[in-house]
């Protein structure tokens, strides 16, 4: 397997109205931490441990919620939150 990220359910329903500068940033921290990921679980596929559960990951413009699952070597993000336009 290899790492990725992916939007769970799917992006249509996670991202659905949020600025595209935004989800640049999104997807960028996104990649971030799939690398990170790669290089903390080096046998995701044969990690026997709890989940580490979800968590919220900053970004300009607002935050997302994530999780990382490594024996699936998957980082998904679960709900977006873009900060108010004013």
């Amino acid at each position: 397997m290899t790492w990725s990220w992916e939007y769970i359910p799917d992006e249509e329903t996670v991202a659905a109205g949020a600025p595209s500068g935004f989800l640049a940033e999104v997807e960028k921290a996104a990649d971030e931490l799939v690398r990170a990921a790669e290089a903390l679980h080096l046998h995701g596929a044969a990690y026997e441990e709890a989940d580490e559960g979800a968590k919220h990951a900053f970004v300009a413009g607002g935050f997302f919620v994530y999780m990382t699952t490594p024996r699936l070597e998957l980082v998904s993000i679960w709900q977006i939150t873009a900060d108010p336009e004013p």
